[in-house]
């Protein structure tokens, strides 16, 4: 047998203990991850399943302009906030967060721990805005990312504005 691996027993995903991980931008918004598509080789996007605790937020509120995601709720309950318009979301809800979208976020509004599967295109690059922060965050394939005010974008470079 090969030592690709294909399956992730349930049973092995329930005992995973998963990351902690914090949204360098808002402390509040912190999760547990399980990044199933990572322990099989998937590279194209992310497939993870999150946990994160009441009152607390899945990301910062943000817009991706290349890429798609999308998120399945498996238990709790919760606020997604879509643009300005927030919708209460629960078990078997799905979110479609289309490239170019509206800005999104999800805030753990329930009594207990929200789970959900988060999927999300990994492009060579991708630009993303946190409009809250006045922020925009840019990748291009095998550079860091980078992160600009709002206000810099657009300044002319070494010349006039055509």
């Amino acid at each position: 047998m090969s030592d690709e691996r294909y399956i992730v027993p349930a049973t092995e995903i329930l005992a995973m203990e998963g990351l902690h991980k914090a949204h360098f931008l808002n402390a509040n918004a912190e999760r547990i991850n399980k990044s199933l598509g990572d322990l099989t080789g998937i590279t194209g996007f992310g497939f993870h399943i999150i946990e994160v605790e009441p009152g607390h937020e899945t990301t910062e509120h943000h817009v991706h302009h290349h890429e798609d995601e999308c998120v399945y709720i498996l238990s709790g309950h919760a606020t997604a906030i879509v643009g300005d318009e927030s919708h209460e979301v629960g078990p078997g809800d799905f979110i479609g967060y289309r490239k170019g979208g509206l800005a999104h976020s999800i805030r753990n509004t329930g009594t207990e721990t929200l789970r959900c599967i988060v999927v999300g295109e990994r492009l060579a690059h991708d630009v993303g805005d946190y409009p809250r922060l006045g922020k925009r965050i840019y990748r291009n394939a095998g550079l860091a990312w980078g992160l600009v005010d709002h206000d810099a974008i657009g300044q002319p470079v070494g010349g006039k504005k055509k």
